[in-house]
């Protein structure tokens, strides 16, 4: 397990703790924290802040082992694997849907609860939202099911852009939908979209590159842990090539993308905690309905719409929640 594996929460140092420590320790719950991207202290912390509203507080009575892909989802399968084995008694999952997919397909008898973006039906982790079913619940925010209200958005910020790159992870099991969703939204505004796939740094480059290629105005970022993950690369490029980009959640409009518009994903995370706290507690994943995250964020960058020589109407500023100067 590398450094980022080995989360700051759960920490390595924990080899040398005294032995009646890690005797102590060994009889609390587990749980399992599983990640398509790499972890951040603010969803790390809001992730303890739901335990801790159910009476868990870690290191006290339960104990949290982490394992992050760092936006490779290939690894997951094996990552998850791992934390079965270890074994836990219960897997959160977070970072992008593909973390709970490679935990459902891991275990049908330790309790999953997830906490994403994507339609938990569509993808196959429950039967319905009100009665889950099997060992998997949790928390979804639904942004995958947001592209359409993005390219909106983005339209209202750019009216003149015609043409908009849409950027896609093809190995996020949400990403085709997504897609569907953007396209149809653009035939509605009379907008061209040129679709480009990325799942490495390279691809990452190279998409951009041919938005250019084939004259896009603006570019729209498919919801996707291993975009979040790349944040600094997309502002990067965006700012590079002047093109005007939509993201999904806040950290890209820090990072320095345009705009952003999505679920407060860390109110998602604590509620992520919430629920695993109730299953240690000893309620089944198949009698919590999927709760469905109803706080979203607007946040727009000035400060990047200046350098673009964009003007913000005031309309659409009155409705950010956060604008970055």
């Amino acid at each position: 397990m590398n450094r980022r594996e080995c989360i700051a929460m759960v920490g390595c140092a924990t080899i040398a703790w005294p032995r009646q420590v890690r005797a102590q320790q060994s009889a609390m719950p587990v749980i399992g924290l599983l990640s398509g991207n790499r972890f951040d202290d603010r969803e790390l912390a809001a992730v303890r802040r739901g335990l801790s509203e159910v009476g868990y507080v870690e290191g006290r009575n339960v104990m949290i082992e982490g394992r992050s892909a760092d936006g490779q989802y290939d690894r997951l399968p094996t990552l998850a694997a791992d934390l079965v084995n270890r074994p836990v008694s219960v897997i959160l999952a977070i970072g992008g849907t593909a973390s709970a997919v490679a935990a459902k397909a891991t275990t049908t008898t330790i309790p999953i609860v997830f906490s994403n973006g994507g339609d938990p039906i569509r993808v196959g982790l429950v039967s319905s939202l009100n009665r889950p079913g099997g060992n998997v619940t949790g928390i979804s925010f639904f942004v995958t099911t947001l592209g359409a209200k993005r390219l909106e958005l983005l339209h209202d910020l750019v009216p003149t852009a015609t043409a908009i790159g849409f950027l896609a992870n093809p190995s996020n099991p949400n990403a085709e939908s997504e897609t569907s969703d953007v396209q149809a939204a653009a035939r509605v505004l009379g907008r061209r979209i040129h679709l480009q796939n990325a799942s490495s740094e390279g691809e990452v480059d190279a998409a951009f590159a041919n938005f250019i290629q084939n004259r896009m105005n603006a570019v729209v970022v498919g919801s996707d842990a291993f975009f979040l993950n790349r944040r600094d690369q997309l502002s990067a490029l965006a700012a590079r090539y002047a093109l005007p980009t939509m993201c999904d959640v806040r950290e890209h409009a820090v990072a320095g993308t345009l705009i952003t518009y999505g679920t407060d994903r860390n109110d998602a995370y604590r509620q992520g905690g919430i629920y695993a706290a109730k299953v240690l507690k000893g309620e089944k994943p198949a009698d919590l309905p999927v709760m469905q995250s109803t706080k979203f964020e607007l946040v727009i960058n000035v400060k990047t719409a200046k350098t673009l020589g964009l003007t913000v109407a005031p309309s659409l500023l009155a409705r950010a929640d956060e604008v970055i100067e």
